[in-house]
């Protein structure tokens, strides 16, 4: 996942010579996956977890329901390509699916927005002691990112540990590699939280309602369709959680504390 690239070191106001040494980067690689013998879309990700992104990507899309419906995985590194194989769909899925993919454009996923989802019921709670505890491993643990400053981490966690850890260049392939993982190893993800380092968007918000996830919590800012989203699903919204602060946006209740 990384790269040393050679650079040439600036200083401001003069304050030493400028410096020709190597910077370590962010490795960037193109999966296409293809699907029903077609190429369905090209992610630009980070180079691990492949399988996982693939697979957590098919279901943020509604394209699968679970493991069941994947029949095999075939991954050609060299090549940047990995087929997945599913049950057969019907022709209305199977089209609307590549319909979806020619309607698309820009970084948006191949589907629209769709917030046809269950309210999220949870009692899940968590106290704010926990949840800097969280972030505080959830940083640690983020070696590309110390490394490069340019990735994004992702993970699934109960209210004392993490379960899943990924990093990715994009925020959306690090939480679809996540939930690819869980999918894959039957790690059930019902009344658990999803911790991001990345905004937290409306698209963020429906990946975690569609696995059922009450609380996101994120080291970054939401959008404002974003916080809307999780009010109207029932989901627990935590962002700028740094420096000894959080902002808690919404369904604060899960947040137990006597000063709340």
């Amino acid at each position: 996942m990384l790269d040393n690239v050679p650079i040439v070191r600036i200083y401001k106001d003069g304050k030493g010579k400028p410096k020709r040494m190597k910077d370590t980067v962010v490795a960037e690689y193109a999966l296409t996956i293809r699907l029903y013998d077609k190429e369905l879309v090209t992610l630009l990700c980070s180079p691990e977890k492949l399988e996982y992104l693939a697979v957590g990507f098919l279901f943020s899309e509604g394209i699968i329901k679970g493991k069941e419906d994947i029949k095999g995985i075939v991954l050609d590194e060299n090549k940047g390509a990995i087929e997945i194989a599913t049950a057969e769909p019907g022709t209305t899925t199977k089209d609307a699916a590549f319909q979806r993919l020619i309607a698309s454009s820009g970084g948006q996923g191949i589907s629209s927005l769709d917030l046809d989802h269950n309210i999220v019921e949870s009692k899940r709670t968590i106290t704010p002691a926990e949840i800097f505890d969280l972030i505080e491993e959830f940083v640690h643990r983020s070696d590309v990112f110390e490394a490069t400053g340019g990735a994004h981490s992702a993970a699934l966690c109960d209210a004392r540990n993490i379960l899943v850890f990924s990093e990715d260049i994009g925020r959306h392939n690090a939480i679809d590699k996540v939930f690819g993982e869980c999918l894959m190893k039957a790690i059930p993800t019902n009344d658990h939280i999803v911790l991001t380092s990345g905004r937290v968007s409306s698209e963020i918000v429906q990946k975690v309602a569609k696995r059922n996830i009450p609380m996101i919590i994120s080291k970054s800012a939401p959008t404002n369709r974003g916080v809307e989203i999780a009010a109207d699903l029932g989901i627990t919204l935590i962002g700028f959680v740094r420096e000894g602060r959080m902002n808690l946006y919404t369904h604060t209740w899960r947040v137990v504390s006597d000063e709340i």
